[in-house]
């Protein structure tokens, strides 16, 4: 036992094992890396996509029958994602199954839409909201409570214990 700790032990250790060492090293590596390939950038801003929202909500809303003027708050409970597409490179100098250095290389893909360039996204997370204030000038009246409280609960996956209909004064 006490032999294997000298440095003859050590290096018949390393020896036997060097590359498996390396290949676990080189995975790693690589699991690591592949939770950066698809960049991900936060969707507009938090407040910013709900504000927009909101409005298109309140814009939808005030055409049904009865509703009359409306304004709209969503609280979130987290924010939007997007997931861009990437072209990654990978070069290694040595061996595959060994190589002495490695390195990775990252560029979001662009497409031409005629005055400008966009990122491609692969993956869009709109954000999960936690509550829905709606104030409206037919809050009042029960039918008009109930078809506000089915659109807002269709519109963001609440449920309508989590939507609040008030009259507007």
């Amino acid at each position: 036992m006490n032999g294997l700790w000298n440095a003859e032990g050590v290096r018949r250790l390393w020896n036997r094992y060097k590359y498996a060492a390396l290949v676990m090293l080189l995975g790693v590596g690589l699991m690591m890396w592949g939770h950066g390939s698809g960049r991900s950038a936060p969707a507009p801003s938090a407040s910013a996509e709900s504000r927009n929202i909101s409005r298109e909500m309140e814009q939808i809303l005030e055409k049904m029958n009865g509703v009359g003027q409306v304004r709209v708050m969503l609280t979130e409970e987290s924010d939007g994602e997007r997931r861009l597409a990437a072209d990654s490179r990978l070069s290694y100098r040595g061996s595959a199954s060994a190589p002495e250095e490695y390195s990775r290389s990252s560029e979001v893909v662009l497409v031409d839409s005629g005055d400008r360039d966009e990122a491609v996204v692969t993956q869009t997370r709109y954000p999960t909201y936690r509550g829905a204030l709606i104030v409206c000038q037919g809050g009042d009246q029960p039918s008009v409570r109930l078809a506000v409280t089915q659109a807002v609960a269709a519109l963001t996956g609440l449920p309508a214990d989590r939507i609040a209909v008030e009259k507007w004064q």
